[in-house]
Parts: C-alpha cells; sequence; structure tokens
C-alpha cells in the first residue's frame, strides 16, 4: 500500500471551492476540458452518501467509478473511493480531500490517498495519481474564481 499526499493554495475562497467539491455528481462543470485528462460524460447513480459518478474520459476504455463515502461540510472534508474498473495498476483507492479557509480569496487544499497496487507498480500509480490531482486543482481554482 502506498499513501500519496499533496497540498495545493488556490487563489479561491474557501466556500466556493467546497461548494463546487461537494456536488459531487457535478464533477464535468469545473474540471478542465483542455488537458490531457479530459471528461466525456458523467453518468450519475443515487444522490447524496454511497452515490456513484461514473467518469468517462476522452480515449479510455472504462469509465472510472468514485463512491462518495463520506461529506462533512462543518470541516469541508470529503472521502471518496475508486469501485469497480480501476486505472490500471490500482487495485484499491480511497481518498480524502480537506479544503482550509486561509484568507478571503485563498484557501489551501489537503488531498491524500491510500492505493493499492499491482506489483511493482507503486511509483507509477503515485506520478499517475499527482498528475491527475493537478489536473483538479487547476480545475477547480479556475471555476472557483470564475
Amino acid at each position: 500500500m502506498i499513501e500519496v499526499v499533496a497540498n495545493r493554495l488556490l487563489a479561491a475562497p474557501a466556500t466556493r471551492v467546497w461548494q463546487l467539491l461537494e456536488d459531487f455528481g457535478s464533477i464535468q462543470r469545473w474540471w478542465p476540458d483542455d488537458g490531457r485528462i479530459r471528461i466525456a460524460k458523467v453518468d450519475v447513480e443515487g444522490t447524496g452518501l454511497g452515490m456513484i459518478r461514473h467518469i468517462h474520459n476522452h480515449g479510455a476504455k472504462h469509465a472510472v467509478s468514485e463512491r462518495l463515502d463520506l461529506l462533512d461540510p462543518r470541516s469541508r472534508t470529503l472521502v471518496l473511493s475508486i469501485i469497480g474498473t480501476r486505472p490500471p495498476g490500482i487495485t484499491g483507492y480511497v481518498a480524502e480531500a480537506h479544503i482550509v479557509d486561509l484568507a478571503q480569496n485563498q484557501c489551501r487544499m489537503d488531498y491524500r490517498a491510500l492505493i493499492t497496487t499491482s506489483g511493482g507498480d507503486d511509483e507509477k500509480v503515485r506520478a499517475g495519481v499527482l498528475k491527475t490531482w493537478a489536473v483538479m486543482f487547476e480545475g477547480l481554482e479556475r471555476a472557483a474564481q470564475a
């Protein structure tokens, strides 16, 4: 098992970033459509805790299905799991996002995941996850500023 951790300062209000995150099914509204990972469509199953968003990326054979496991507005914490067919090299994935208010128009997003991998893929998976998170951070910051 590996732990992947990233923190990113965002030039946007914490309340606005949190609003985007807590609307779990609307990831396509804020995810960048001009990067290397582009969402073609999102199918949502259910509502609230336990809901699943099936993210279909351009060029991907399978959707990435993320289940909302925890949503705490008071601490601005969200936990999700990837279920079903996972990205190559990943056998298990649980991630936690936490939004920290720093100033009127600045916040920090702390993001970490516990990931199990198929043998020998740890560094490749870590690099891929961090690249994906960089796109996520960029999209959240852009959308929260708009």
